[in-house]
């Protein structure tokens, strides 16, 4: 069969008018068809879809979580979003790992006293209490209050460098903390 270029246009648009008919009518059979059917094709899943925002950085990148028996099993960009248009960085890809509940918490910390060669198991109330203890012993021996007759009320002994896996809620708490305490050496890595 000669098929021409003009010919091959008309074939696909007819293909593609065909296939969305097909759609429309298979959608109007199992229960109407709407802006919920169209795109995601429902109809076809035995896995739910529900819309959602990356909480990682400021973009604000649109996400669709395939959820299961209650449980997320899977996360993707939404390609309807104007921000990404389905597409997802490192961070929002990996995005499943934050709700996934076979990974166990840790309700141990591990820590290594002064001088000592093994690390002991402590618990979270007590690991808490030696950092709390720390950063007090160290801002107040680095506190500075005055600089040339100017009052600062900074610690140049302590610093914060931000995790680039919490979110803007997070950070923005962490930002306060450390300012309370007189930080001035803080960073916050939200870039990739």
């Amino acid at each position: 069969m000669d098929l021409r270029r003009r010919q091959l246009l008309k074939l696909s648009a007819a293909g593609a008018a065909s296939a969305l008919l097909v759609n429309a009518c298979s959608a109007a059979s199992a229960g109407g068809a709407g802006p919920d059917t169209f795109g995601h094709h429902e109809w076809d899943k035995r896995v739910g879809e529900r819309t959602g925002i990356c909480p990682f950085c400021a973009v604000g990148c649109g996400v669709i979580a395939s959820v299961e028996g209650g449980r997320i099993t899977n996360i993707e960009g939404d390609p309807d979003h104007p921000i990404n248009q389905g597409r997802l960085c490192s961070k929002g890809s990996a995005l499943l790992q934050e709700h996934d509940d076979a990974v166990p918490r840790v309700e141990q910390v591990l820590y290594r006293a002064p001088y000592a060669t093994q690390w002991t198991q402590i618990g979270w109330d007590e690991a808490l209490t030696k950092i709390a203890a720390n950063v007090r012993k160290t801002r107040d021996a680095t506190f500075v209050e005055r600089d040339g007759g100017v009052v600062v009320n900074r610690t140049e002994g302590l610093a914060h460098m931000g995790s680039s896996a919490i979110k803007n809620e997070e950070a923005y708490l962490l930002t306060k903390l450390m300012r309370g305490l007189g930080v001035v050496y803080l960073e916050h890595q939200a870039r990739l």
